[in-house]
C-alpha cells in the first residue's frame, strides 16, 4: 500500500533524531510537507516521475493523502527529505545516511527513468542487407512520422 506525506515525514524526522509523532507540531510537519511537495517537484522536473501528486499551490496536499510512490522508492524519499529538513532543525546526519540517501536515489534512478525515444533521421543509410525487392527503392530510413513528443506531458506546439 502506497505511503501517505505523514509516513514520508515520520520516517524523515525519526532518521533525524527528533520524536515521535506526538512531539512533532502543526508547523514542524507542514515545513516538511512543502519541502516534500518541493523535493518531489525537483525529481518529476529530472525526469524521475514516480506517481507523486503535485499541486498547483505550496498551500495544496494534506499530510494523508496517499502519494502513490511505489514501495521500492520509499527509502528514497524519505532518506532524501531527512537530508532536506535536517539543517533546519540544527541537526547533522550520519555519513551513512547520506550514503544510503544516495543509493537508493541512484537505484530509483536506474529504475524509473527510461532513455528518450528517438526515430532514425532520414539521412541514415540501412545497410548493406536492405535489397530494393525487400522493402521499397530507398536506401534510407524513410521520414520521421510522429511527432515530437514533451515527454508524458504531451505534443510540443509551435504556434
Amino acid at each position: 500500500m502506497p505511503w501517505t506525506r505523514r509516513q514520508f515525514i515520520a520516517e524523515a524526522f525519526s532518521e533525524i533524531g527528533i520524536g515521535s509523532d506526538f512531539s512533532l507540531s502543526a508547523d514542524m510537519l507542514e515545513s516538511a510537507r512543502v519541502r516534500l511537495d518541493a523535493m518531489m517537484a525537483e525529481w518529476n522536473g529530472r525526469g524521475l516521475r514516480l506517481g507523486y501528486p503535485i499541486g498547483a499551490n505550496p498551500t495544496d496536499g494534506d499530510l494523508d493523502d496517499v502519494t502513490n510512490v511505489p514501495d521500492s522508492a520509499n527509502e528514497a524519499v524519505f532518506l532524501n527529505l531527512a537530508i532536506k529538513i535536517a539543517p533546519s532543525f540544527g541537526r547533522t546526519l550520519m555519513p551513512e545516511t547520506k550514503a544510503s540517501a544516495r543509493t537508493a536515489l541512484n537505484t530509483v534512478s536506474l529504475r524509473n527513468t527510461l532513455p528518450p525515444v528517438m526515430q532514425f533521421p532520414s539521412s541514415l543509410p540501412r545497410g548493406a542487407g536492405q535489397k530494393p525487392y525487400r522493402n521499397d527503392t530507398s536506401p534510407f530510413f524513410p521520414e520521421p512520422t510522429d511527432p515530437l513528443l514533451a515527454g508524458e506531458d504531451g505534443e510540443i506546439s509551435f504556434d
